[in-house]
């Protein structure tokens, strides 16, 4: 190869270089402008992860009335039977039974919704932190014991959950890996 050839050669693979570390400065870019928005939204909900006081009042005052209904209608219906019949024997009995089954009924469902409410905000816990792990690349365990959360319980969380992935932990770990791999794709 002559010289001009060699000095064509290193000027093209100059210019190529120089291509390619623009653009893999305006990836760089691109990637820190979606951090710095990213990075607070993931970190506001790891510290706030439950749902708002409003949602729950909405959720308790759903499952609430439509227990209520239910009850309603039944008790509706025995009090329709005495006025047809006009025969009230066992109307006491029945409407004691259904006030009974109706506070067992209620103190279940609460109990359920606050269980519901806790696992929500576990779930956005452990998305949150898979997000910051993935634009960071550091582990969700490091980022957990940060927090105060054991490495135990969140191996065990990941281990469960990996059967059925939510919006927010597939949204999470595949813009933070996709984020993560951006620079090096072009080096």
């Amino acid at each position: 190869m002559g010289r001009g050839a060699q000095a064509a050669t290193q000027q093209a693979s100059d210019q190529e270089r120089a291509r390619i570390n623009a653009l893999n400065q305006q990836f760089l870019g691109q990637q820190s402008q979606l951090g710095n928005f990213l990075i607070p939204q993931y970190q506001d909900q790891a510290q706030n992860p439950g749902l708002s006081a409003a949602d729950k009042a909405a959720v308790t005052g759903q499952s609430m009335g439509a227990l209520g209904s239910a009850y309603d209608a039944l008790q509706q219906a025995a009090a329709n039977r005495v006025a047809r019949t006009r025969n009230s024997a066992g109307f006491g009995e029945l409407s004691d039974d259904l006030a009974r089954q109706r506070g067992r009924e209620a103190a279940g469902l609460a109990q359920q919704n606050q269980l519901d409410f806790s696992n929500e905000a576990y779930r956005r816990r452990m998305a949150a932190l898979q997000g910051l792990s993935g634009l960071f690349g550091v582990d969700s365990s490091l980022l957990g014991r940060t927090l105060g959360i054991p490495a135990e319980l969140i191996n065990a969380r990941a281990s469960a959950s990996r059967g059925g992935s939510g919006f927010f932990s597939s949204l999470g770990s595949s813009l933070g890996s996709t984020l993560g791999a951006v620079p090096g794709m072009f080096l």
